[in-house]
């Protein structure tokens, strides 16, 4: 009887704790058609409280509800008073495709998407209450919007990102967002992390990286980690043994939640 009487007490107090996820369709002008959005917010929050937002981003094969299935991020939303906002990205790379009208996830992400959270929830509506992260596909993206919209963002992450595209032209349908890398090589070289670093001032924006030193983007992340060195740009960067998994990425969002929040607390 008291084990029972425990784990109702569990279950109850983990309904209390449960954040609120709500499945949303926002319109994008910019590609006419409606994106599938997670929208998760935590619970017992003060109706007057306004909350910082992360923004994360899934990976190639992912869409809007692999963070809220696969991870545990109603937990860590309830754990540090801040909301989650997971968009569908399809295959996009989160670019504006030079080539294809109907991919301009840039856009919807860093300019429709946050006006829509922000007109219609609790938010903190300035950069010191945005952070943006993602994991692979997701993690190029995260570094591709904030390096470029540093007036949107206040702090930004990658998991395992394809931080350089360039030594894969053939994988993740890139091709058919940017051309074939053969006749189309002046997009890879624009479009790729690695070089929109010059972008970035010191200070500017807080940033955490991490890969595991079993991923096959282990070697572009050491290379974004030097260039980010030789321009004295400030930046967080692990790596631990794992693969470009599951598993080694439900660790890793707990190090970037936990350095998002910190972020969050000393800036507002």
């Amino acid at each position: 009887m008291k084990n029972i009487i425990l784990l109702l007490l569990i279950l109850t107090s983990t309904n209390i704790l449960a954040a609120k996820v709500d499945t949303i369709s926002v319109f994008s002008a910019a590609m006419h058609r409606n994106i599938k959005c997670a929208v998760i917010t935590p619970e017992n929050v003060n109706p007057n409280e306004r909350l910082p937002v992360v923004y994360m981003l899934h990976g190639h094969g992912g869409n809007y509800g692999t963070w809220v299935n696969n991870f545990d991020t109603r937990e860590l939303a309830d754990k540090y008073s801040m909301m989650i906002v997971s968009p569908d990205g399809e295959s996009s790379w989160y670019w504006d495709s030079p080539i294809d009208a109907n991919m301009r996830y840039e856009t919807f992400v860093s300019k429709e998407l946050i006006k829509y959270i922000d007109d219609n929830y609790p938010t903190i509506k300035s950069r010191n209450g945005r952070a943006i992260t993602g994991l692979s596909m997701g993690g190029h993206g995260a570094l591709y919007l904030s390096f470029r919209h540093q007036d949107i963002f206040g702090a930004a992450g990658s998991m395992s990102g394809g931080v350089d595209i360039r030594p894969f032209p053939n994988s993740w349908n890139m091709k058919d967002r940017l051309g074939d890398k053969t006749t189309h090589s002046a997009n890879w070289d624009k479009y790729t992390v690695i070089n929109q670093i010059h972008l970035l001032q010191p200070n500017a924006i807080e940033l955490i990286i991490d890969c595991g030193t079993e991923d096959f983007f282990y070697e572009v992340n050491e290379k974004l980690h030097q260039a980010l060195l030789k321009k004295k740009i400030p930046h967080k960067y692990m790596t631990s043994k794992g693969a470009h998994n599951g598993k080694y990425w439900r660790e890793s969002t707990l190090y970037h939640m936990l350095f998002f929040n910190r972020f969050f607390k000393t800036s507002n």
